[in-house]
C-alpha cells in the first residue's frame, strides 16, 4: 500500500481539519487551514479536497475508495451520508472509536497482527465492516501485551466512544449497538461535493 509521507500536522493543515480528529494532540494548531495563502479554490479543487480529506482521515487509497462510493450509489439514501457511515463502519475505525488505538494508523496495524475477535472469531482485515449486534474485543492472548494491559489498568483515551457503539471497559472491547448516521461523523466535510466529483 502506497504511504502518504507528509508529516501529519501538515496534512491536516492543507485539508483544513484538526489533528484532534486523527487522534493527535490538539496542541498542534490548525491556526490557518488550507495553508499559508487563502486562494480561491475552484469547484474541482474544492471537490478533490473534500475526498482527499475522508481519504486521509481514515487511510483508505483510491481503489478502495471509489469501491465504497459504488456501494454507497446503489445504496439506498443520500449517497454521501451512506458513503461516510459505510467507512465509519470500517474493523479499524471500530477500534480507534473504542478508544483501543491512539490513532486509525495504529489500530489498522493492531487490527493487521490479529489482536481482535468478531462475535469470537480472529478478525485481522482492517476494512472488515461491522454490522449491528456484533461484538468486538481483544483477543484473549493479546490482552496481557503492555498496549492493553494499559487500558485494563485504567489508562483511559480522550476519544469519546458515540453513541453506535456501546464500550465495554471489562472485556477491552464494545458492541455495535445501532448503524452510525451521518450525524456521528465527527469533523467537518461536505460529501455531496465529493458525489459531485465523481458523478462527473
Amino acid at each position: 500500500m502506497a504511504k502518504n509521507m507528509q508529516p501529519i500536522a501538515k496534512r491536516c493543515r492543507a485539508l483544513g481539519i484538526s489533528p484532534a480528529v486523527m487522534g493527535y494532540s490538539k496542541k498542534t494548531s490548525n491556526r490557518n487551514p488550507g495553508g499559508k495563502m487563502r486562494r480561491k479554490k475552484s469547484e474541482y479543487s474544492m471537490q478533490l479536497t473534500e475526498k482527499q480529506k475522508v481519504k486521509f482521515i481514515y487511510g483508505i487509497m483510491e481503489k478502495q475508495f471509489r469501491a465504497y462510493y459504488e456501494k454507497a450509489e446503489q445504496a439506498e439514501g443520500k449517497t454521501g451520508a451512506v458513503l461516510l457511515t459505510l467507512i465509519e463502519r470500517r474493523l479499524d475505525n471500530v477500534i480507534f472509536r473504542l478508544g483501543l488505538a491512539a490513532t486509525r494508523r495504529e489500530a489498522r496495524q493492531l487490527v493487521s497482527h490479529s489482536h481482535f475477535t468478531v462475535n469470537g472469531k480472529k478478525v485481522n482485515i482492517p476494512s472488515y465492516l461491522v454490522k449491528v449486534g456484533d461484538v468486538i474485543e481483544v483477543k484473549e492472548k493479546s490482552r496481557s501485551t503492555a498496549r492493553f494491559k494499559a487500558i485494563a489498568d485504567g489508562e483511559t483515551s480522550s476519544i469519546v466512544t458515540p453513541k453506535w457503539l456501546e464500550k465495554n471497559e471489562n472485556l477491552l472491547g464494545g458492541k455495535v449497538v445501532a448503524a452510525p448516521q451521518r450525524e456521528d461523523i465527527d469533523f467537518p466535510v461536505e460529501e455531496h461535493l465529493i458525489v459531485e466529483l465523481y458523478s462527473k
